[in-house]
Formats: C-alpha cells, structure tokens, sequence
C-alpha cells in the first residue's frame, strides 16, 4: 500500500510539472540570462584547450581550467590521481549541505575523441570555438561573439570538439551549482563532483581512482551528465547504458603487393576475403547471424516495456533527415534496437582509393568490431562467440602476426586485436530516489520527460558498481552534435536548459 502511494504521489507531481519550470528554475534562468556572456566566455576558453587522449600535457592543462572553474564557484577541489603513472587524474570537489540525509555525485567526462582538422568544415577548426546562428547543416551563418547584454538564441550552435561531449556535461554541472547558489537557493543535498579525463578510452584507469577513493565518494547516487536529451528535444532521464568491446581483424593475402592485371583472378586478395567474412556476420534486415549472439539478453520487466513504449517515435523523420531509403532491424523502431546487443563495423581498410587508388592486389585489410551489449551479455563470451563464427567461416585464427609455416599451411588466415571490454548496468525504474529525479527534470520542463531504459551508447558505469554506486544518465547535448566526429556542435539552448536540469537535481531533499 506504501508502494502504490509513493508511486502516486510521484506520478501526480511529475503531472503537476507540465504546467511549467517553477520559481526556483526561474530563478537560475533569470541569473544564466543576466549572466550568458561570463559563462559563454569561459566556456570558450574551456574548449579551447585541446583534450585528446594521446596530449597528456593539454590533458592536465583541461584538468587545472576544471580545478579553476570550482575555485572560482567557492568549491574546494582537489586532483585524485590513478596509481599508474601519467594517467588523466580526476578532478574532485564537494559542497557539505547543512542538514542534508542525502549525497550526490555529479559526473562528467573532460577528455575527447581524436580529430581530423581536415575533416572539419570550411571555417571550423576542432579547438578555436567557432560561434554559428543555427547549425550549419540547416544554413547556418557564423557570428561573432556576443556582446554585453545581448543575449543569445536558443538555436545558436558553438562547434568546438567536446562542446557536447562532454564538457558540455562539466559546464552545465558547474554553471547550475553556481546559477542555484548565486540566486540565493540552497542544494538540498550534499554534492561531489567527478570528472574523469580516460573515458573516450574506455576508462581503463577509472577503477584505480574509484576504488582507490571509497570513502570519499560515498553517495547515495551519481548522476552521470553525458549524452544526448532525446531527438524530440525532451528531456530524458536513462537508467542504463550498453557495454561495449571493439575487436580489430586483419585478413592476410600475398606477402607483398601484385600487380592486379599480373595476378588478379589467381593470387586471393585480402580485401575481398574480409568483406565476405564481414558479409557473413548480419542478414538483410541488419540481424546479427552470429551463433548465439541474443542468447544471453535479460528481457525488459514490464515497467521498462511500459516506458520503453511511451518514448516518442521519430524514426521516420530521423530517417528522412538522414537520407537512407530503409532502416535495418526488421520493422523495429530505434528505441526497442538500442536495447538489443549490435555488431557495428567501425572502419575497413585495404590499399587505397580514389586518387591514390593503384592496380595492386593488397597484402592485408582490416576492420574494427563495435560490439554493444545489454544486461546478460557477457563481453568476453560475446567475443568468444564472433571467433567461433569466424572459424565456423574457415578461417585459422590467431592473435599474432601470422608465420610464414602457417601461412603456408592456412588458406583464410584473420588476426584477431580483442581490447578489453565492459557489460551493461541498468538501475530498476521501481527505485523510489530515481523517480524523484525524475520528478526534479519534470520541474524543468513543460513536455514529459522520456524515460529509457537503456541509452544506446556506452559508459563505465560497471566501475561505479563495484563501489555498490546507483547511477542515472541526465543528458544535455542535443541529438544532432555530431559527437565523435567532425564539426562537433552545442545548441546554446540545449547547455542552458542543461544548467537548469542539474540545479533542480541538487535541490532534492
């Protein structure tokens, strides 16, 4: 009877937020407003400064800019340093909240994805934040930057690499702890800040830092900033998130490279070779065909259906933007496949093309696996199962660079670079503090909040489990950033809103 009254008045007060933002998210509104060019200018200068994983020098420089922005919030940070040396430290600070029964960590990742400059739009340049009046794509013009008391358009997009992903999540966090402070509110929680500086590389340092740190990050909850809000442009709130593990292949041919008018037709090429393989792994609806790839799958409960069934339908008009004339999955819409295991080619590469492409037959070609897993699915029995479906396809498989006797021996050969990977993890929709955050976004919004079970791309968060951590995904990023790829954006509105989430989630009692 408790449960179902709980379970009421929660409903009821998400109904109650429809009607609107209340006044204590007018209240950081109004002071992000009076205050948009200080933050869009340090938020410049925090984009500025390049984060790649292999620049660890620029990668410690992010991390000071971070302990800078907390000082200058009047929150006391510190650098909590992984045991193995020249690791990305993460950048920690906490706000005791008088009489507050709660803890909250907020997090956010501060590293980025590799650039190619090259790759960028004409105009653009991954570290110089570029200022645009809509986003490019939808004929967008650049302008300069803002002056004082002008304020800016909700549509305005900033294209800097990781303006969305993540230190899109870093700002929102900080600018929203300082917007509910400055407008004379108070947390209702105590509040930790964590942000990690490996996790575009698979947070393979985060559990040193993690369990090396228990005490200090004791919580009742971590919200995890990273993301896209859904491509309706609601808010969401994401209970789970994918695992995931890449797996390099190398198809070997001839020893050195032939003339293809010479050998073509007799000598067998590598490509060829890889892209049968490849062909073999998925039917024409996009279907993984690998043995016992969806065998593991834990089943959603009747809760997560329920939710699952409610989130807004774009795919036609995704599919439309997106210019492909049929999508994969066999009639079933994107929300139902983000919650199923996939096999995604990450790249192929064999000799070259276009105007380097030679008449040669290549000596090797070259892909990357993407395995995204969910709840039940074990990451290394995932891969177990793509190589036994490659032997099943004759070929000899080995994770060292091939013999001459077993090249000699072995028509088909594939080398196999496996990385580590890490499972899905997803918070139960019954768990009364989730739906309090819930309630807490509702406040921020005037459409309903989507509710997902699972996100679609992945995050450590099996490193929080083993501090026994509850977590929750609040994205901010809109869905068209271009994450992880060129010309990487943020709608201004979007980091703004961002503020808004974070501040009314600090002020849960």
């Amino acid at each position: 009877m408790k449960k179902q009254y709980a379970a009421s008045l929660i409903l009821l007060l998400a109904l109650v937020g429809f009607a609107g933002p209340d006044s204590g998210v007018h209240k950081v509104r109004r002071y992000r407003q009076t205050h948009e060019l200080t933050l869009l200018t340090e938020y410049m200068q925090f984009l500025a400064i390049p984060n790649v994983a292999a620049d660890s020098a620029n990668l410690r420089q992010t991390a000071s800019f971070i302990l800078g922005m907390m000082q200058k919030r009047g929150i006391k940070g510190q650098l909590l340093p992984a045991k193995t040396p020249g690791v990305p430290p993460a950048v920690y600070g906490e706000v005791r909240t008088p009489g507050a029964k709660r803890t909250i960590v907020f997090y956010a990742h501060y590293d980025g994805q590799p650039v190619n400059a090259a790759q960028w739009a004409s105009g653009l340049s991954p570290f110089k934040p570029q200022l645009t009046s809509a986003a490019l794509t939808h004929g967008g013009q650049f302008i300069p930057m803002m002056q004082a008391g002008e304020t800016s358009g909700p549509d305005w997009r900033l294209y800097a690499r990781s303006s969305s992903d993540d230190k899109a999540g870093v700002m929102a966090i900080l600018a929203g702890y300082e917007a509910l402070v400055q407008s004379k509110q108070r947390p209702g929680v105590n509040i930790k800040f964590f942000f990690e500086g490996e996790e575009e590389k698979g947070s393979p340092h985060l559990s040193e830092i993690v369990e090396g740190n228990r005490a200090l990050l004791a919580s009742d909850l971590w919200i995890i900033c990273d993301g896209p809000v859904h491509q309706s442009g609601q808010k969401q709130v994401v209970f789970g998130a994918r695992g995931d593990v890449n797996v390099g292949l190398t198809v070997y041919g001839p020893k050195r490279p032939l003339h293809s008018g010479h050998y073509g037709n007799w000598a067998p090429n590598p490509a060829l070779a890889l892209a049968q393989l490849l062909a073999s792994m998925k039917d024409s609806t996009g279907r993984v065909t690998i043995e016992g790839f969806y065998d593991d799958v834990i089943p959603l409960t009747a809760k997560e259906q329920q939710a699952l069934s409610r989130v807004p339908n774009l795919d036609a008009a995704i599919q439309k933007e997106l210019s492909f004339a049929r999508a994969d999955g066999g009639g079933q819409n994107l929300s139902e496949l983000i919650n199923q295991p996939s096999l995604n080619i990450n790249g192929m590469r064999s000799a070259n093309v276009g105007a380097q492409a030679a008449n040669v037959i290549p000596t090797t070609a070259e892909a990357t696996l993407d395995l995204r897993l969910v709840l039940g699915n074990d990451w290394e029995r995932q891969v177990a199962k793509v190589v036994s479906h490659i032997r099943r396809q004759g070929f000899f498989v080995t994770t060292q660079e091939p013999t001459d006797a077993e090249r000699a021996r072995y028509p088909r050969i594939v080398r196999l670079t496996p990385h580590t990977g890490y499972n899905a993890e997803r918070t139960s929709m019954d768990l009364p503090l989730a739906q309090e955050v819930v309630v807490a976004v509702q406040r921020t919004s005037t459409q309903p909040v989507v509710q997902v079970p699972t996100s679609g791309g992945s995050l450590p968060l099996h490193v929080f489990k083993k501090i026994n951590a509850t977590t929750l995904t609040v994205p901010v990023a809109n869905y068209d950033n271009n994450q992880h790829a060129e010309n990487e954006n943020i709608r201004l509105g979007n980091l703004w809103d961002g503020m808004e989430t974070m501040a009314a989630i600090m002020q849960l009692k």
